[in-house]
């Protein structure tokens, strides 16, 4: 595979390194481009006269009687040669394109959304794997005082003033936290799965640095993203279908214009059987189409057209009120978890680290070992709630930042 400069898998990879690798690397993304592409080659034609049609045959050949297969008997039979070219009405040609072009644009936005959607994806799975990251180390520091109150335990025992329990309940300690750090380990290798899938990577060479970025904060405000519904990703298709069907409908009514179509023939005779010439002939002729029962044909087609479009609208109407549903639940569930890592850090981690520190402290001078494994277990839970919450908030912040094109971000 060849690296995008500048970026290797030996290097540690960054938030905004992620975001444009996987912009550069995603196969959908090359897709989406793709099909633009065929959109365009089909609109640059799709306005052109059809090919022209050559018209090679034997009239009047007599094939029974005395003069059957007789090409000299008849004067009127000659060998033909011929083109004909067909005139497709003009309002029929110019719907053809307004198809085409709508086509273009829905291809066009189809692409668009693809790049929110890759985007997203990507700085959830750096966020997860950050957080993931997070979590393992917060479990691995807390072996040190594990480690100090197994000694502490071994040691109330040899001297007489602790009990096998304790001794015990301290090995099963640092045997539980040792289980939920294997159960990090593992979170750490799937998050590492999900990121290296967007960027074409074996996960195991995979490595990030640095933090992402403020999650507390929106490059976009709330009331904006509310607002702006008709515009974000998962929306930016429907414009373009509606538009599609539209110019479908306009089709449909240009079926009713008739199609004509000249021709040109040629017709070569043969001499007589006496061997005089005989002159050669040539036929022109035209043919206009006859929409004469457009109730039951064209009518039908541009009724069903336009339920389509009906049709589509409705659908848009309907994705519309999902997404601002989607929006306003995630702003909820944003503005919650903000409130809830904040206080975890700010309160509720120092406090856990602090009541465990006191209470190993408390058993190293001769108290009781109970606490301590009460205060040990709730830092443990507390600090694996910490790590999910992280993950939840940067998902949730990823799928409002990513909902707009960066264009409409606030500077």
């Amino acid at each position: 595979m060849v690296l995008v400069p500048g970026w290797s898998a030996a290097t540690d990879l960054s938030f905004d390194d992620a975001l444009r690798i996987a912009a550069e690397r995603a196969p959908m993304l090359q897709a989406r481009q793709a099909q633009v592409t065929a959109g365009r080659e089909e609109a640059a034609r799709a306005a052109a006269l059809p090919d022209p049609q050559l018209k090679l045959g034997l009239a009047n050949w007599p094939v029974t009687g005395t003069d059957a297969f007789d090409f000299r008997a008849d004067d009127m039979t000659m060998k033909q040669i011929g083109v004909m070219q067909a005139f497709p009405a003009r309002a029929k040609r110019q719907a053809r394109q307004a198809v085409a072009d709508r086509t273009v644009e829905q291809a066009q936005a189809l692409s668009e959304a693809e790049q929110l959607a890759v985007r997203q994806a990507v700085a959830q799975a750096w966020i997860a794997l950050w957080a993931a990251q997070r979590e393992l180390a917060a479990l691995q520091a807390l072996r040190e005082p594990t480690a100090v109150a197994v000694r502490s335990a071994k040691a109330r025992l040899a001297g007489g003033t602790g009990s096998a329990v304790d001794a015990m309940a301290t090995q099963n300690a640092a045997l539980e936290l040792e289980n939920r750090i294997d159960a990090a380990e593992a979170t750490l290798e799937a998050a590492r799965a999900s990121l290296a899938r967007w960027l074409g990577e074996e996960p195991a060479a995979l490595r990030i640095e640095g933090a992402p970025p403020e999650l507390m904060a929106l490059p976009v405000a709330p009331a904006t993203l509310l607002a702006s519904v008709d515009r974000q990703g998962p929306l930016l298709p429907w414009r373009s279908r509606e538009a599609v069907a539209e110019a479908e409908v306009d089709a449909a009514i240009a079926e009713k214009r008739p199609d004509w179509s000249v021709g040109v023939t040629y017709g070569q005779r043969e001499r007589t059987p006496e061997g005089v010439p005989r002159s050669d002939m040539l036929m022109v002729e035209f043919a206009i189409d006859l929409p004469l029962f457009t109730r039951n044909r064209q009518d039908r087609g541009v009724a069903a057209r336009r339920a389509e479009l009906d049709a589509v609208a409705a659908e848009r109407e309907d994705a519309r009120r999902a997404q601002a549903e989607r929006v306003r639940m995630t702003l909820a569930e944003w503005e919650g978890l903000k409130r809830q890592v904040t206080r975890k850090e700010t309160e509720s981690l120092p406090l856990a680290r602090d009541r465990a520190k006191t209470a190993l402290a408390a058993y190293a001078a001769g108290a009781d070992l109970q606490p301590w494994l009460e205060a040990r277990r709730d830092e443990i839970e507390l600090h694996l709630e910490h790590a999910r919450h992280l993950g939840e908030l940067g998902r949730a912040w990823a799928a409002l930042v990513y909902l707009l094109p960066e264009e409409e971000h606030s500077p």
